[in-house]
């Protein structure tokens, strides 16, 4: 086993099993592969210096390839590979029996545009469940990180195949790559022999394992997007002699941000671009070149990136458009752009955006088309729509908003959003994160990247789209309460801690406050006013999100009416009326912000006849110097003044309505009380069978895609230990009859019809029936009226009467995008009417399951209400993780309704259910961009 990770000279040898073999190849051929393994789709890896490789199941065909990069091997590789330094036709037979050996599995990594094999990872097994493995990387790609990458994938397909460890044999001298091994994430036992050390390791990933992958992603978006911010030298291909043009305003906004480095303009048709002279291509630029902005027609656009990979350039900016977003046809064509940078190890920003700035004064790059100069600070800005990306910079000026990097990732079709996350959590000129969002690539992704960027900076989004029209249709409860609406980014955004704004303005607001204020430490606000009117839209405006409008301590009562006028209100807000000047803004700020009660203030002016709206906000400005405040201080003028110009040079945001601050606050507020929440707890249950669940799903969807069987269902709920209600399946009224005379007690009977899906509705349900003859009236009742519809029943459910409770709804409906999405609500047969119902996304945390329990409308009726009885909620918290734990096992449940779901005084069941399934698109490998 050879050059596993991303330290020169690291080898690893395998053991005999996988080392050069003297057998006749053309008796091994290819064993059979796991479904599981067999599915898992091609991508592209990202390699820790941002390049990409395209990743892909290894085929027999694939031996001449191989035998291709086991030549160009150096002797000390070949030596560490093979214990030998095979040549000629002992390497050919041993590629071709690598290809084509029975039980194992392997990957190939491609580069280039011919796909040159420069990767290449495989296990063998050994025995059932233990496999030895065996890695081969190009001398060129070692030290990229690639081989750690491929272990990654390899063990994912080899414990969902049954192989629960990995062995190898490692040369004693083999420092670094025992490194690789210990510092993986996998557990490792190695055990010393003549010179060499037995490696196994788990192939099921620790926490710790996809902790360090997840790293190692940061680690290549990082290294990829620096390719973009920090280039040495720019080629704008299309720049034009032209201001007015998208290419002549970009390449004059390079030049006049004083980019520090070589700006070259590429156009065949001119001398002279600007006062520079200009080239006919970017082959013939004489030095090197990082970055090309590429403003071509679309038609143009793969010929400029090919010439741009002969070149060498490592980064692309694609302006043009006429791309995805224009159809099939254009799709094809933004397929093949990004062929043609995979193959010459390019990566790409766009096609169809307005470009990118780095505002750091070691770079000064602005290559934008936008007018005015960005100013430099804090903010990492991303937009995915280029004339909302115009608005942004144009809005940050007007407000003084200072940016350090901004992005147009247009179709996003490398460079994502989630690859920005990732290089603003590392990136120490960024302290607050804005987004513009129309859709998301990997949802689940953009959360857990999301999670952990937010416990460090805020992320303030604002996403576009708040309906889902077209959405496709559903036919459980759970279906019809997620349509139609955009509770499952809503879901998204509460559980990752992301601040969702409504405007662009609001967007705005809030990064003011976070970028130069203090987190507030609770939701306690104080309210500084001239003029009662401002002052009470204010406190509606904070009570309605959730801020308190705290009484202000006796003893800063008291202070307060020492030296304001008699009418004046002193506990909270303060009205100080109309005669109030800068000096009482500043003491009585002084003051207010000394009360441990109060945790923020807004400050509110008036304009009155007397008072300058400037002297005020002067007074405020020295004030909070002065007397140190370190919590944060809003401020809104109600007037045209100057006023808040010097408070946004000072630090302190300044609004034009007290609704406008009073949100800003509350959305802070909201995000300082996630973050300062501990991280959440994932339940893990011992007692689930896992298999045995697969096993039935599978079995159902040998049929196809649908509705599982009510033994199925009840099978599959049993499996995660979800409390479905005692019940049994007849085929006929009289076998219905038998059963409720064997249960001996009170019994439900439901009706099983091809195409009833809302038993209730259909009259299909009898409750509290008792005895033998009840049952059999009620069955042969049930048949006539639903074969009087044309819908005769196919046999019933018979179950025994739950005791009294709180009906709810648990539910799952499969998002294509964003995965399993989770709702708790009011059940039974007012869950749509009602439609009191909390949404998150899976996996669940325990706080997660308390949460939506305890937000619902409903909660009431299990705590008691009214003298009632108190619910289990225990165990409605239980069935939410035990049904997130089955969904997230098994994606292939694309709806699932427990309804209702009874809460007792002591336990809950579940009285119906129904599950449905389809076949699903295998999702990419660990490490793997599909």
């Amino acid at each position: 086993m050879q050059q596993l990770d991303n330290q020169p000279g690291s080898q690893v040898v395998v053991g005999q099993r996988l080392r050069m073999s003297k057998q006749d190849a053309n008796t091994t051929r290819n064993g059979d592969f796991c479904a599981v393994g067999a599915a898992h789709r091609p991508g592209d890896m990202v390699l820790k210096d941002g390049s990409t490789v395209r990743v892909r199941r290894m085929r027999p065909e694939d031996d001449q390839a191989l035998l291709g990069l086991f030549q160009s091997l150096s002797e000390e590789s070949l030596w560490l590979r093979f214990y030998s330094l095979a040549k000629g036709s002992a390497l050919a037979a041993e590629a071709h029996r690598e290809t084509n050996l029975d039980h194992t599995f392997g990957l190939v990594a491609l580069s280039g545009a011919e796909e040159r094999i420069v990767g290449h990872a495989f296990y063998a097994g050994i025995t059932d469940t233990r496999a030895e493995v065996a890695f081969t990387i190009a001398d060129d790609f070692q030290g990229r990180g690639l081989g750690t990458l491929l272990l990654g994938a390899l063990a994912e397909v080899a414990d969902a195949n049954g192989i629960h460890t990995f062995e190898a044999e490692v040369v004693a001298a083999n420092q670094a790559m025992l490194k690789v091994f210990r510092e993986s994430g996998f557990p490792t036992e190695m055990n010393a022999s003549a010179g060499q050390l037995h490696v196994t390791f788990p192939t099921s990933f620790t926490t710790a394992a996809i902790e360090r992958f997840e790293r190692r992603e940061s680690i290549a978006a990082v290294n990829a997007l620096r390719l973009f911010f920090y280039p040495r030298s720019i080629a704008v291909i299309g720049a034009s002699r032209d201001r007015g043009t998208i290419g002549g305003e970009l390449y004059h906004n390079l030049l006049s941000y004083g980019f520090n480095g070589p700006v070259y303009p590429v156009n065949p048709a001119a001398d002279v671009v600007q006062s520079v002279p200009a080239y006919k291509s970017v082959e013939s630029i004489p030095g090197p070149v990082d970055l090309a902005i590429i403003v071509v027609p679309a038609p143009l656009v793969i010929e400029v990136a090919e010439a741009c990979g002969r070149k060498g350039v490592k980064a692309l900016v694609v302006i043009s458009a006429g791309f995805a977003e224009t159809g099939k046809e254009g799709q094809a064509k933004q397929t093949e752009l990004v062929q043609v940078c995979r193959a010459a190890g390019m990566r790409l920003i766009g096609p169809n955006c307005m470009g990118i700035i780095n505002a750091d004064s070691d770079v000064r790059m602005d290559a934008t088309f936008a007018p005015g100069e960005p100013p430099t600070g804090r903010v990492g800005f991303s937009s995915q729509s280029g004339a909302i990306g115009l608005a942004i910079i144009q809005l940050a000026n007007s407000l003084g908003l200072g940016i350090s990097t901004f992005v147009s990732v247009g179709n996003k079709a490398d460079i994502s959003g989630n690859d920005l996350l990732r290089y603003w959590e590392s990136d120490e000129g960024t302290s607050v994160i804005l987004l513009y969002l129309e859709s998301f690539g990997n949802p689940k992704k953009f959360s857990q990247i999301a999670r952990r960027v937010g416990r460090k900076k805020p992320i303030v989004v604002v996403k576009s789209g708040r309906t889902t029209a077209g959405a496709r249709a559903t036919s459980s409860h759970t279906g019809a309460l997620l349509a139609a609406s955009d509770v499952t980014v809503d879901a998204l955004f509460r559980q990752s801690g992301v601040i969702r704004t409504d405007t662009l303005e609001e967007l705005f607001d809030v990064a003011a406050l976070l970028v130069t204020q203090p987190l507030p430490r609770s939701n306690r606000v104080g309210i500084i006013t001239n003029a009662g009117g401002p002052a009470i839209l204010c406190a509606d405006t904070c009570e309605a999100r959730d801020l308190e409008v705290t009484v202000l301590n006796e003893p800063v009562q008291q202070e307060l009416r020492s030296f304001l006028p008699p009418g004046a209100g002193v506990s909270n807000p303060v009205d100080m009326i109309a005669s109030a000047g800068a000096e009482d803004y500043a003491r009585t700020l002084e003051i207010v912000a000394a009360d441990p009660q109060v945790d923020s203030l807004i400050v509110l002016f008036t304009p009155p006849l007397v008072t300058r709206a400037e002297d005020v906000a002067n007074a405020l400005v020295d004030t909070i110097k002065r007397a140190k405040i370190d919590k944060p201080v809003l401020t809104v003028f109600l007037s045209a003044s100057p006023a808040p110009e010097i408070l946004r040079s000072a630090k302190i945001p300044a609004y034009r309505f007290p609704e406008t601050a009073a949100i800003a606050l509350a959305r802070a507020a909201r995000y300082r009380q996630w973050r300062d929440r501990p991280e959440p707890t994932l339940a893990k249950f011992d007692d689930l069978r896992r298999d045995e669940a697969a096993i039935i799903v599978a079995s159902a969807l040998q049929r196809g895609n649908g509705w599982l069987t009510a033994a199925e269902t009840s099978s599959l709920l049993s499996c995660y230990g979800l409390p479905f209600i005692e019940q049994k399946i007849a085929d006929s009224p009289e076998a219905a009859a038998d059963i409720a005379a064997e249960m001996n007690c009170a019994v439900a009977l439901k009706v099983i019809a091809q195409g009833v899906l809302h038993k209730t509705e259909a009259g299909g349900v009898r409750l509290n029936l008792r005895g033998k003859e009840q049952v059999l009236a009620a069955a042969n009742d049930i048949v006539d009226r639903l074969t009087a519809l044309g819908n005769p029943p196919t046999g019933f459910v018979v179950q025994r009467m739950a005791g009294a409770g709180v009906e709810m709804l648990v539910g799952v409906v499969h998002d294509p995008q964003f995965g399993p999405v989770v709702a708790c609500g009011a059940g039974g047969v007012q869950v749509e009417m009602l439609r009191d119902v909390s949404i998150r996304l899976t996996p669940l945390s325990k706080e997660d399951a308390t949460e939506m329990i305890r937000s619902l409308k409903t909660f009431p009726l299990l705590n008691g209400f009214r003298g009632g009885p108190v619910g289990d909620v225990a165990a409605l918290e239980e069935g939410l993780l035990r049904v997130s734990a089955l969904v997230e096992d098994i994606p292939q449940i694309a709806e699932l309704d427990c309804n209702p779901f009874v809460v007792q005084e002591t336990g809950a069941v579940i009285l119906d259910a129904r599950v449905r399934v389809e076949a699903v698109q295998p999702r990419p490998l660990l490490g793997v961009r599909g």
